[in-house]
């Protein structure tokens, strides 16, 4: 998605949920800050949002999986739908 980011991921229950989110985040922008040019660290930098969203899968996970494999196609979907409304 343009603007957000889904992501299935397994934490071994030795690592929080936030230090593995705020990881995953730190190292993803400076990855993406150098790959756009940027040489200088990414400290300072916003690319990321403060918040993020966190939920267990449990018997769910191959309807998460679709979900996240088919969210760019639903997203187009009510976005059209949205055009006939206004």
């Amino acid at each position: 998605m343009p603007d957000h980011v889904h992501m299935l991921l397994s934490i071994p229950l030795k690592y929080s949920v936030s230090n593995v989110v705020g990881y995953v985040k730190g190292k993803s922008a400076i990855y993406i800050a150098r790959e756009l040019g940027n040489s200088r660290n990414a400290t300072g930098h916003k690319f990321w949002s403060r918040g993020y969203f966190v939920s267990t899968v449990g018997r769910d996970e191959a309807m998460i999986r679709r979900y996240i494999r088919h969210q760019g196609q639903e997203e187009q979907k009510l976005e059209q739908l949205n055009l006939f409304r206004a």
